[in-house]
């Protein structure tokens, strides 16, 4: 199984100078499958570049995997050169919205209103296929299974593993740690709220258990994340305790804060890593970069 990394920015794309190193388009994370299997996960302004690197396959099939409807996560989707060209075929797969109830298709065709872009859905040459996913629903992709899990975020997201002839990775999306949201006030749901946590945690750990490579929503410095508590990220600490707990083999820590230039990231994440000595994850943890490529 190979990944390569196509977009490591978080919330906005960040294209400049100061972030030259480790890249600024928003989330896309490219896998294939020892079979040859295209899997992409999330479709940020990254997918448009790794779209660019596809021509030679056509006609294909691109699985696409969508962990969250924000815009930093879809926002290169009507960008993805596949749609435009007959005999593709682009599946897309995601959670259906428990407000409105309306499933995956819904990421596309708001998209393509001409308010907001100048081509319809109709007008596309390949074929579209949509698959709405319920926690847990496995997805066979080739040789590959998918396992979706439900996340902590402001909006239905699903954290996604991948395994492959005994190999195996698990992208987090974007993903707050869980916290109690009562307080000592109010000790019966605090204390009920606590089970609930420990539930959901398990969960969580249930399916990332043991994987070769995590990659985790790492956006802020525990100092941040005190004056963001509730927008649904992750630190490096976080996620370095998530690797630690799950046993993980490795951690790339992606969906980078948008402010933070390439010798600042470089800065906060050597400090982290000082910070958890005692995991010994020096040697396991990295800096998620644009470009960087993966083989298991």
């Amino acid at each position: 199984m190979k990944i390569k990394f196509w977009g490591v920015r978080g919330s906005i794309p960040s294209p400049g100078p100061a972030t030259v190193k480790y890249g600024g388009n928003t989330t896309c994370i490219e896998v294939r499958t020892d079979s040859g299997e295209l899997i992409i996960l999330d479709a940020g302004t990254g997918i448009f570049p790794l779209s660019q690197s596809l021509f030679s396959e056509f006609p294909l099939v691109a699985n696409i995997f969508n962990t969250h409807t924000h815009w930093d996560h879809i926002q290169g989707l009507p960008f993805f050169i596949p749609f435009f060209v007959p005999g593709n075929t682009v599946k897309i797969h995601g959670a259906a919205d428990p407000v409105s109830k309306k499933g995956i298709s819904e990421i596309l065709s708001a998209q393509l209103q001409y308010r907001f872009f100048p081509i319809r859905e109709a007008e596309l040459k390949a074929d579209i296929e949509y698959y709405s996913l319920e926690e847990g629903e496995k997805v066979t992709i080739g040789d590959a299974v998918v396992t979706p899990v439900l996340m902590n975020h402001p909006v239905t997201n699903f954290g996604y593993r991948i395994d492959c002839n005994g190999k195996s990775l698990f992208f987090t999306g974007d993903h707050e740690p869980l916290r109690n949201i009562y307080t000592q006030k109010e000790p019966e749901k605090r204390a009920k709220y606590k089970e609930t946590m420990a539930q959901k945690n398990k969960a969580i750990m249930d399916v990332i258990s043991g994987v070769d490579v995590l990659i985790a929503d790492t956006s802020y410095t525990p100092e941040e994340y005190m004056q963001k508590i509730g927008w649904g990220h992750g630190t490096f600490d976080s996620s370095i305790q998530m690797a630690k707990e799950s046993k993980a083999k490795s951690l790339y820590c992606t969906h980078h804060e948008p402010t933070r230039s390439d010798k600042a990231l470089e800065a906060v994440f050597a400090e982290a890593l000082s910070r958890n000595t005692q995991y010994a994850i020096d040697e396991m943890c990295f800096l998620a970069y644009e470009g960087l490529e993966i083989e298991l």
